[in-house]
């Protein structure tokens, strides 16, 4: 799993929840185990336990752990049913579909929640991808870090998880195979042009805008996967 720098502190709630979800996720610890107290995490990560709480219930509200009344918190992922099995039956297509059903939301909340600190690292990602022409495997890292930084900029906990594992079947081998044919230099400049369109109706918090904006990227590259002329 790609892990993104968290929008927020490493050390605020929602960059301990990132750290703690990483090593469930990494198999740190396992399924049904009991994480430790929340003095130990605490201690653990130089916080204080109002935060590692805070952390563990939106670890919870992610339904990555359970708590059980009196006896602590556990871990409720199970690596034998994560994102790669989900990953072999989704097609391209319906990729797209499910991002065009996330990423609008996710502009809303970019738009509503992001600061000027958060719009900053997304015109560092902007600039990042706008330097690629040429190598569909560059752009491709490049655009899943932009798309991914737009994700932490709605600054959600939980919805950034949900785009960390849609990024994660974007590189799996069905997307991969053919991006070498979609991905064509004028496809490119094309899709930077709506980055930076995007980018600049966000600055202005102009909602409307920006959400079409998405709208009309994502269908472009439905269209592209398709084959239709773009």
């Amino acid at each position: 799993m790609s892990k993104q720098e968290p929008i927020r502190s490493r050390n605020g709630a929602s960059g301990i929840f990132n750290r703690i979800r990483d090593a469930v996720i990494d198999g740190e610890y396992a399924f049904n185990e009991k994480l430790p107290p929340e003095r130990t995490l605490a201690e653990e990560y130089g916080v204080a336990r109002g935060t590692v709480r805070s952390a563990l219930q939106q670890l919870q509200q992610a339904n990555l752990v359970r708590k059980k009344f009196g006896s602590g918190t556990y871990v409720n992922y199970d690596a034998r049913f994560d994102h790669m099995d989900i990953a072999e039956e989704t097609s391209p297509i319906e990729l797209i579909e499910t991002r065009l059903a996330i990423e609008t939301h996710i502009v809303r909340l970019v738009i509503s929640n992001a600061n000027n600190r958060d719009l900053g690292k997304l015109e560092n990602a902007l600039r990042k991808v706008q330097k690629i022409r040429h190598n569909p495997d560059r752009f491709s890292i490049a655009d899943e870090a932009f798309h991914m930084t737009l994700a932490e900029c709605s600054r959600n906990p939980l919805i950034i998880w949900i785009y960390q594992h849609i990024n994660d079947i974007r590189s799996h081998t069905q997307w991969t195979e053919r991006k070498n044919v979609v991905l064509t230099p004028s496809r490119i400049d094309h899709y930077n042009e709506q980055h930076a369109q995007l980018v600049r109706y966000i600055a202005r918090r102009d909602m409307d805008r920006a959400v079409t904006q998405i709208v009309q990227h994502l269908h472009q590259a439905k269209k592209d996967i398709l084959g239709s002329s773009s």
